[in-house]
């Protein structure tokens, strides 16, 4: 079991009080414990099983406006001692920067909502190894699948976040985590997929038989690729890429890429970046959700942030430093977003790719080819061709790009959300795309 809040306060507390007695002037302290296990599979055998116990603390101290940081895994008193001297030593010796501070007092949360997301069931290893093989043979069903590799992981954490100013609190989480992926072959290709489900709760996890069977399919789907010509196109991508998108556009929106002005979307406060009807909702007290959270890794109360309303960008993702630097008060989003998400749209999936006589429908796309300067996308993809409703055959080995200023701008979101990551977005289609193939 993981150790409970009274130990880590206790640590957190004690860490704090001498903090103070060295010279610092302000500190803050995470006190965290993890206990991970995971049973992994390959071709229906079982291939390990493995255990990790992780205790560690991560101590910041301030003197006036200047600021370090030190962290360990040992949390004997006598080590905390040793490393929080030669945290405030450092400190005196680090230069002064004006926006180095703990948050504003009356920005700490003060209560933590119960978000049901700590589930105390244990599965034992059998049990895992029961849900693997279940998992297996049915990724395995189809005589096409000629390698399949899974895995099951139970994850529980704790911490305790607390500063000089009087903030400590903190509280559990779990997760489990179902993996299946699978190689096809016949005799024009070898194709790879995989699917995967991830909960804070056991029971709300895909059975293995579902998991496995969609892991299979999506695989054998993509069996004798054809090629594509360079064209301009419209194109859907399938929600695992769209949720891509909305992580870019976090990360352009992030504080501290505005402050360096890094990001294509600097000074765009109040500004249409998006198509009409497009809204971004940042969540942090969804029930279960992956991503919720009553307070940021520096204690500032989370709540609900409208990003993006009616395609205008509302707000920034702001943490306490790069605050100051921009003269804006965090509004919770050290460590970026929670659950994250665009909003429904209007139109079905069946109407979304009946739109055009001619879709190309991404279901992967390879390397990393956003540019948060520019606004630049360029990236490899495969996918599958849409001809008047229909899914035809699958494409591989074509490279699609844009920039984000225009993709936005583009943007039809089909009804079919679900909150099955921490970011999430119902299948998006952008007209005009430009597609290099063969």
């Amino acid at each position: 079991m993981v150790k409970d809040q009274n130990y880590l306060e206790k640590k957190a507390s004690y860490c704090l009080d001498l903090s103070k007695k060295l010279g610092a002037t302000n500190a803050s302290v995470i006190v965290s414990n993890s206990i991970s296990e995971t049973v992994n599979f390959r071709n229906k055998k079982l291939d390990e099983s493995n255990r990790s116990d992780n205790l560690g603390i991560e101590i910041t101290t301030y003197i006036n406006k200047k600021k370090s940081s030190i962290s360990s895994s040992n949390l004997l008193d006598d080590n905390i001692k040793i490393l929080i001297d030669k945290c405030v030593e450092t400190t005196k010796n680090t230069p002064e920067d004006e926006f180095n501070s703990l948050p504003d007092k009356d920005l700490l949360a003060s209560e933590i909502k119960d978000l049901n997301l700590f589930d105390n069931t244990h599965l034992e290893n059998d049990k895992k190894i029961e849900y693997l093989n279940q998992l297996e043979d049915s990724a395995s069903s189809d005589e096409r699948i000629v390698n399949t590799e899974s895995s099951f992981s139970e994850d529980k954490s704790s911490f305790i976040l607390a500063n000089s100013m009087g903030f400590c609190k903190g509280y559990k989480s779990s997760s489990f985590t179902a993996t299946s992926v699978t190689v096809a072959k016949n005799d024009k290709s070898m194709e790879r997929d995989y699917e995967y489900s991830s909960k804070c709760h056991l029971q709300d996890i895909k059975s293995p038989k579902d998991l496995g069977k969609l892991a299979a399919k999506l695989a054998t789907n993509k069996l004798s690729p054809k090629k594509i010509g360079s064209e301009k196109i419209s194109i859907i991508f399938d929600k695992r890429i769209a949720k891509g998108m909305l992580s870019t556009f976090a990360n352009a929106i992030s504080s501290s890429a505005i402050s360096r002005g890094t990001s294509f979307l600097k000074d765009k406060i109040n500004e249409k970046i998006f198509s009409d009807n497009i809204n971004v909702y940042d969540k942090p007290d969804i029930l279960k959700g992956l991503g919720s959270k009553s307070f940021d890794l520096e204690g500032v109360k989370t709540s609900t942030l409208k990003l993006v309303e009616d395609g205008i960008l509302k707000y920034y993702l702001v943490d306490t430093y790069n605050g100051k630097k921009l003269n804006l008060k965090s509004n919770g989003r050290c460590g970026g977003t929670s659950n994250l998400y665009f909003e429904n749209g209007k139109i079905s999936f069946k109407d979304l790719i009946n739109s055009n006589s001619r879709i190309l429908y991404v279901t992967e796309t390879i390397g990393h080819g956003s540019n948060l300067v520019t606004g630049d996308y360029s990236v490899g993809a495969t996918g599958f061709l849409i001809e008047n409703g229909e899914f035809k055959y699958p494409i591989n080995e074509f490279t699609i790009a844009g920039n984000f200023k225009d993709m936005f701008q583009n943007i039809t979101l089909a009804n079919d959300l679900d909150f099955e990551y921490s970011t999430n977005s119902p299948t998006m289609m952008i007209e005009g795309m430009v597609v290099a193939g063969k």
